[in-house]
């Protein structure tokens, strides 16, 4: 463990630009999962890479431990992952892949410094990664765009450019041109040397790809047409002013794109490489006020996720925790800022995937995982020194809602203690009301499938098998206490508290809510937050 007295500021700055701490953001079945694989795989984190889809002879992937994750080929929890590479150290947080767990998602972006925005090639720009890539424009992270898939049939390398300028805004700057069309991937053009990067396959993609370096003329003597037109069409992108700058890309200006094939570990070190050279390192970041925290000041840091049910042999409870400053070192005793009462950090963790190992410190940019932390929630801040709050993280709005009831009455025990840790975690909020009693929660989920992982959790993880009775709600409101008490006496409404004590009103319909509001020209209601799961959802007709 590193002599906290002998830690200066020069040390802290310079741990502190040696992270690189990013999230991997596309829309589900672009490859997310499997591009983690390839990034562990490269960096020697891992020996072989594991399967997303139960491929013979192939174990699981470490960022997707869940079971229920296994199975449907889905994230649908976030995971944080730590390795090094080339002397840098890569936090990677993992987000989870399907629109129903966009919240989930929103909490890691609020924890990094950059996102890697995964593009399928034969798809595009989908709903989910636009709605994504909104929330990374509104944070001001920088954004590096990875078109995944070229080994397989596709789209245009020329109309991906256009689309992701005309959609996005950003200028694409690639750092890779691929040989050969989509489905003939061949290697890339390094438009930094202009030499030829050529790609060779090992067994099921299972291994580090082979990966020889040519030069332009050598390259065009083996590869022929299909060098002559991407050179031809990377010519392009110097004309069209689409060349990398640093500076332009940290201004939220331009993506640098790279090409690469996930699944047969094609192009992944070359997205290592602009990670470690291009990603911003942790920088300071600011509170709740807006002052900006600076790295080298006393430590602080802020939970943006819980989670139980990482260690099978035990029932754990971790807060995931991103170092904003300082020197955190375990057994240190920080302040809750929720609470303002001393907070002794006695396990902490260093987190890969649903494995942690022991650690003794953690420096701006980390991922700590903080064990058996029972009274920490998502949004609280920890401090040593001065005090600070970080910005708390919106509670999206819940557009579906059940009643849960233990199939067991015996287990009724079990049954509230694993509702009020699903609550904890923010896997679903918790609603109670007078009217049905204490023992019949009512769940609000930003989807259905959130359902699925309560129903799974709660017979696995905490032994209380749940059914659920759909309600015929689709809107939730805040109201203050007068409200609370005039719709209590109206039909098609429903008033609940939430466990952190707001008053939520549920309406059958939107059309019901306006009528209540034409009828009752003084009732106040109000969002649940300024970012609502709709705005991060795709549109469904009607």
């Amino acid at each position: 463990m590193t002599d906290f007295a002998e830690v200066s500021n020069l040390d802290i700055l310079a741990e502190a630009r040696r992270r690189r701490t990013f999230a991997v953001i596309s829309h589900p079945d672009a490859g997310k999962s499997t591009l983690t694989e390839a990034l562990l795989l490269h960096a020697r984190a891992i020996g072989t890479a594991g399967a997303t889809h139960g491929k013979a002879g192939r174990r699981g992937t470490v960022s997707d431990w869940m079971a229920m994750e296994q199975a449907r080929g889905i994230s649908i929890t976030s995971t944080a992952i730590q390795f090094e590479y080339r002397d840098t150290v890569i936090n990677l947080v993992d987000t989870p892949g399907h629109a129903d767990f966009s919240e989930d998602t929103f909490r890691v972006l609020s924890a990094v410094d950059a996102a890697v925005m995964l593009v399928d090639a034969s798809k595009g720009l989908e709903v989910q990664t636009m709605k994504l890539f909104d929330v990374c424009k509104q944070r001001g992270l920088p954004i590096i765009t990875v078109i995944n898939k070229w080994d397989r049939p596709g789209l245009d390398a020329l109309a991906l450019m256009d689309e992701i300028r005309e959609r996005t805004g950003l200028t694409p700057t690639p750092l890779t041109w691929p040989v050969g069309i989509a489905g003939n991937f061949r290697g890339v053009i390094e438009r930094s040397t202009g030499d030829f990067i050529h790609f060779e396959r090992t067994p099921g993609g299972a291994t580090q790809a082979v990966a020889k370096r040519f030069s332009a003329t050598e390259a065009a003597a083996d590869e022929g047409a299909a060098w002559t037109d991407a050179v031809d069409e990377e010519g392009l992108l110097t004309i069209e002013g689409q060349d990398h700058s640093e500076a332009r890309f940290l201004g939220n200006e331009t993506t640098p794109v790279l090409f690469c094939a996930a699944v047969l570990n094609f192009g992944v070190r070359e997205l290592l490489d602009t990670l470690v050279d291009s990603a911003p390192p942790a920088e300071a970041r600011a509170d709740a006020a807006g002052r900006r925290r600076p790295v080298n000041s006393d430590f602080s840091g802020f939970v943006f996720k819980v989670q139980s049910g990482m260690n099978s042999s035990h029932r754990d409870h971790v807060a995931f925790v991103r170092v904003c400053s300082g020197l955190f070192q375990r057994g240190m005793v920080a302040t809750h800022g929720t609470t303002g009462r001393p907070f002794a950090t006695k396990y902490a963790q260093q987190l890969f995937g649903r494995d942690g190992t022991s650690t003794d410190e953690a420096w701006p940019g980390d991922v700590v995982g903080l064990v058996n932390a029972a009274s920490l929630r998502v949004g609280d801040s920890l401090y040593a020194g001065e005090p600070v709050e970080f910005p708390r993280l919106p509670m999206f709005s819940p557009e579906h809602f059940r009643s849960a009831h233990p199939t067991d009455s015996s287990k009724f025990k079990q049954f509230r203690k694993g509702i009020e840790q699903l609550d904890n975690e923010g896997v679903i909020q918790v609603l109670h009301s007078e009217l049905r009693g204490g023992g019949t929660p009512v769940l609000g989920a930003v989807g259905p499938l959130q359902f699925e992982v309560v129903e799974d959790r709660m017979k696995n993880d905490f032994g209380s098998p749940i059914r659920f009775e759909t309600l015929p709600f689709e809107v939730a409101r805040i109201v203050d206490e007068d409200g609370a008490e005039l719709l209590r006496t109206e039909r098609q409404v429903e008033v609940f508290e939430r466990s952190d004590g707001a008053l939520l009103a549920l309406f059958s319909t939107a059309w019901r809510l306006q009528a209540l509001l034409r009828a009752h020209p003084s009732l106040r209601v109000d969002e649940l937050a300024d970012v609502r799961a709709s705005d991060l959802r795709p549109k469904t007709r009607r």
